[in-house]
């Protein structure tokens, strides 16, 4: 390849990846694009605080990796056999020694300090003003609202034809979705029914896992409204890849009026299949009294 060919070839992907940086969709839908580079547009303040160490992580990888090649570089071409017919005989240098030991350590703490600081975010959860609970199964997601007289619904990814039927993104659309207020704190508590999966989603960076018999939460706070997508994020199974997870981001006069939709439509699917669980326990007892 010429170099007028890898100098264009590189110019194009460093404008890929500049464009895909501020990857704020206009249509309020916010999911990974094909061909895109670099993370999700943040919806949250926690993602944004990860993107933004990230970023500082990738510079001071950048920084080490090019003083290291610089160095490696400056060793061959100064210290080769050519260049040096009487090798030197120096055994060490005590400045060279503290630098060598004393910079790596200024460096981890430079990285800690956002670190910690991200990490008590992310796990102390402030206090909600709505409470969501996902349980994971093989494979799909159940929600339940215990805010709203606990009512649950299950929420199975769509086929390819009801996706494009629909016009929802494919592997990424579920038949039932959760529905929150944006600018509100949502707690989200996360368990599972079989084996270990984990509820994530991308643009509010959060990620956590569910675990069978153990409760663990994670919290969001959804600064913009519209549609958002995530995927199960833990090799659970022959069918992990296929159990997306969307949530709609709504005002809160569009919220209230889903809760009191959901409360019904829900409850009275609850209700029916409270009463065949019944039916179906009670036949065992009904049989062994004849």
């Amino acid at each position: 390849m010429s170099l007028n060919k890898i100098t264009k070839a590189s110019l194009a992907l460093f404008v890929s990846f500049i464009a895909s940086m501020s990857s704020a969709f206009a249509d309020g839908v916010y999911l990974a694009k094909p061909g895109q580079l670099g993370f999700m547009e943040p919806a949250t303040q926690i993602m944004r605080d990860l993107v933004s160490f990230h970023d500082i992580l990738l510079w001071i990888c950048i920084v080490i990796t090019l003083f290291v090649m610089f160095l490696m570089i400056y060793i061959f071409v100064r210290f080769n056999a050519k260049s040096n017919p009487n090798p030197s005989t120096t055994t060490h240098n005590t400045l060279l020694e503290v630098v060598w030991t004393t910079v790596p350590i200024l460096i981890l703490i430079v990285i800690a300090v956002p670190s910690f600081r991200l990490l008590y975010d992310e796990d102390v959860i402030p206090e909600a003003d709505l409470t969501v609970k996902a349980i994971g199964n093989q494979w799909y997601w159940t929600y339940e609202y215990p805010d709203h007289d606990d009512f649950t619904f299950d929420a199975t990814m769509l086929t390819d034809e009801e996706a494009a039927e629909s016009g929802l993104p494919r592997l990424l659309a579920t038949d039932n979705h959760i529905v929150v207020p944006v600018n509100k704190t949502v707690r989200v508590i996360v368990t599972a029914n079989d084996v270990i999966h984990a509820w994530t989603i991308p643009a509010f960076g959060a990620k956590v896992d569910a675990v069978p018999g153990k409760l663990n939460e994670t919290w969001f706070r959804a600064e913009r409204e519209g549609m958002y997508y995530g995927q199960c994020s833990e090799l659970c199974g022959k069918d992990h890849g296929f159990m997306p997870i969307m949530v709609e981001v709504v005002s809160e006069e569009k919220y209230n009026a889903w809760i009191e939709m959901a409360k019904e439509e829900y409850a009275a699917v609850d209700s029916d299949n409270k009463t065949r669980m019944a039916a179906l326990s009670s036949r065992p007892a009904a049989a062994l009294a004849k």
